[in-house]
């Protein structure tokens, strides 16, 4: 038995952090075991053994495995107890899985966004594993009195060259005895050895789900439980002046009504009412007999329209802000044998979980204990501690499954909305959110106006490249996703070329929205590019490779090309992208095929999120002007290792049907500072007869570091069907949603 280290010898209960990446996004937390004795303690007094934060065996030979970052349907609470199960070598129907609570002393960070879970822990992940296979193994060897080397794990039993067998429950109590190893001394499986790693594994809780099983925070219930609503100004930003209090209080089933101030924060604790009941049907229909008189403050002044008819006339004038400029772009274009002139908009959406946003919170003892379906639980602890006055060490939350996520559960509105409430209230309250709060009230995607003016030179060669964007921000800075970087493709790419930003100053609740950003910027700088290749004559799958150009490496060199306290983006890998662009266009046969007229096919790449992505899209569009997605084929570069091949395929078909849900369907009108839609009939929802006919993803294995897909899929699906569109018919998308657009051709 080798020595212990320092770190082996510091107390039971403490923790090492083994990795820290940029953000704050994961340190790996092991219990570091001071030695046998308080091992074997451990094993004493529950009879497992548990040598980290992550593994647990029983002595039966029953395997827990928890998982710690939160699930929105993106299946991490699959995909990476996998990779602890694959180095731990136990088969995947003998594994249980449970979700772990909040709490980053122990796991390290738990977050779910911007696609970092599996980047974030896929190498930690591995040790994990490994290391409990090598205490059990080491076990094993000691029982038998034999070389660690004659043993092997395999199907959760050690096996010796002699044939020899134990169990892992067998070997419960020596293991744990014994020291955690240092990482270093542990040896990982090869991904040559994978038996797990790269199959299909359906997620852990989709028998639950189709059986309607308790997991989601709007499921909830506790003993005494109650049950919120909270009316908020229908203005962004209002205050109550007063409400029917003492009238409310008197109908049926309702056990209080009060009145919060907020904190003034349009993205926080929002002024409201709360009607507390002894049902949500009590709750719901006692609102209706609320009167409230709001002062709705400044923001009823702002439309957008209003804003967008500023946005064309303030097009030629310089921007607020100068992103990027290389060259001579005025020159270039003035010299150029064709230029194109072309604005593109795209309006607020919501994100409209399927779950409405929901908390429940209970204020015992001094302690404030949550239920919450959240993707970054900081955030909400954060604004507890920050807003109620709560210590951190009085905070517990209990994290659930969320019925769909993709940036909103980011933001914590409606968690501090239920722990303010839950201060008022002598019992467990749930706050659940009507469909009409959560379109009302989001933090919404940005919108945003794109004026662009390109060149290209007499063998259709892009020489010139303009454009002046216009978006939305709050307190001086770009909503999420509304900072365009004078870094974005093809900027560093084109010689002549000039990128600026204009801001609207709103009041208006803005937040990450699926690929923040990428989502619509893949669409304006794909479809512009599309249109330079049709005026050159190009065929745009080679103009892209030339304006790729053959570096293998293009450098974030621009420090102007973030936003205002932002970090640059990160190195472009052209070899990555040029290569997953022929791969996806192989697949897809692109040039291969002759398409009769109301017939084409369109293609668009991206780089988000540390993915590489290309996409073709073939449709028909019939002479009435309706859209038929006939196929949609993705090229995926994610690294050396997809995880679960299953979750993977579901990811990036889910971003293709989302991401043209959008495209078809999606826009919030604000008007007078309050969003007009309330609910489905008016925010429609793609339907499955909308669906393209047939959906084909291939992933190309490269020697990179695993990578997330829940959001680098999103981006070029817009700009891929768009393309299709004026391929088949001659008519260019430049305006979500596509209804805007008639589409009727003869």
């Amino acid at each position: 038995m080798s020595t212990p280290t320092l770190a082996q010898s510091v107390g039971r209960r403490d923790f090492l952090k083994l990795t820290g990446l940029a953000g704050g996004g994961f340190a790996l937390a092991f219990y570091i075991r001071s030695g046998g004795e308080a091992a074997a303690a451990d094993a004493a007094a529950t009879g497992d053994f548990a040598p980290n934060a992550f593994v647990r065996i029983s002595p039966t030979g029953a395997v827990t495995i928890v998982s710690k970052q939160p699930e929105m349907g993106q299946g991490v609470k699959t995909s990476l107890p996998m990779i602890i199960a694959e180095q731990l070598e136990v088969p995947w129907k003998d594994i249980s899985i449970e979700q772990g609570d909040f709490d980053e002393k122990k796991y390290g960070g738990q977050s779910a966004g911007g696609s970092q879970s599996t980047p974030s822990n896929y190498d930690n992940f591995h040790v994990v594993g490994a290391t409990v296979r090598t205490m059990l193994v080491q076990a094993a060897a000691q029982t038998w009195g034999v070389p660690v080397t004659e043993c092997r794990a395999e199907k959760a039993t050690v096996i010796h060259t002699s044939g020899k067998k134990l169990t892992y429950g067998q070997l419960v109590a020596k293991a744990s005895a014994l020291p955690v190893p240092a990482k270093d001394a542990v040896t990982l499986k090869q991904p040559k050895d994978f038996k797990l790693l790269g199959t299909r594994i359906a997620q852990f809780d989709t028998p639950k789900i189709v059986t309607g099983k308790s997991l989601f925070g709007i499921d909830v219930k506790l003993p005494g439980m109650l049950y919120a609503i909270y009316e908020k100004c229908p203005a962004f930003g209002g205050k109550v002046v007063s409400a029917n209090l003492d009238q409310i209080k008197t109908l049926p089933g309702v056990k209080d009504a009060f009145i919060l101030e907020g904190n003034g924060k349009v993205k926080e604790l929002v002024p409201g009412v709360a009607i507390i009941a002894d049902s949500t049907w009590s709750a719901f229909s006692a609102r209706k007999q609320l009167k409230i008189v709001w002062d709705e403050g400044k923001v009823v002044n702002e439309s957008w329209e209003t804003f967008v008819t500023q946005a064309k006339e303030k097009s030629t004038q310089p921007g607020q802000r100068t992103l990027r400029k290389d060259g001579d772009p005025d020159a270039a274009l003035a010299s150029a044998t064709k230029t194109v002139e072309a604005h593109y908009t795209y309006p607020f959406i919501s994100h409209a979980n399927l779950e409405p946003q929901n908390t429940t919170a209970h204020w015992h003892d001094g302690i404030m204990e949550i239920w919450s379906p959240t993707q970054i639980p900081s955030i909400g602890t954060g604004m507890v501690n920050r807003v109620l006055g709560i210590a951190p060490d009085k905070i517990k939350l209990h994290l659930n499954r969320a019925g769909g996520g993709f940036g909103r559960r980011i933001g914590a509105d409606y968690l501090i909305e239920a722990a303010a409430i839950a201060q008022k209230v002598n019992a467990p309250v749930k706050l659940t959110w009507s469909r009409e709060d959560d379109l009302r009230h989001d933090q919404y995607r940005p919108g945003g106006i794109h004026f662009l003016k390109g060149g290209v030179d007499a063998k259709g060669k892009v020489v010139a490249w303009k454009n002046h964007c216009f978006t939305f921000g709050e307190g001086g800075s770009p909503g999420s996703g509304g900072g365009l970087s004078g870094d974005e493709f093809p900027g560093r790419w084109i010689a002549n070329y000039h990128a600026e930003q204009t801001m609207f100053d709103t009041g208006w609740p803005m937040g990450p929205w699926r690929a923040p950003g990428s989502c619509v910027f893949a669409w304006v700088m794909h479809s512009f590019i599309d249109e330079l290749a049709h005026a050159g004559g190009r065929d745009p799958l080679e103009l892209r490779l030339e304006l790729l150009g053959d570096k293998d490496e293009m450098p974030a060199g621009n420090p102007g090309g973030a936003a205002k306290g932002k970090q640059p983006p990160a190195g472009y890998n052209v070899a990555r992208m040029r290569n997953v662009l022929k791969f996806a266009a192989e697949k897809a046969g692109w040039g291969t095929k002759k398409f009769a007229k109301g017939s084409g096919a369109g293609l668009a790449f991206h780089f988000s999120h540390r993915g590489y992505f290309a996409q073709v899209a073939e449709v028909t569009v019939s002479k009435d002007g309706q859209l038929k997605v006939d196929r949609f084929v993705t090229g995926v570069d994610i690294g050396a290792q997809v995880v679960n091949l299953s979750g993977a395929e579901n990811q990036v078909e889910g971003s293709v049907i989302d991401a043209m849900g959008v495209l078809m369907y999606q826009e919030l009108n604000i008007e007078r500072g309050r969003t007009v839609q309330s609910n489905f009939n008016d925010y429609p929802m793609i339907r499955i007869t909308d669906a393209p006919a047939k959906i084909e993803t291939h992933f190309l294995k490269t020697a990179f570091p695993t990578t997330g897909l829940g959001e680098p899929a999103l981006p070029p699906v817009a700009p891929a069907i768009c393309n299709a569109i004026f391929a088949a018919t001659g008519k260019r998308v430049r305006q979500f949603p596509l209804s805007r657009t008639d589409l009727r051709w003869t």
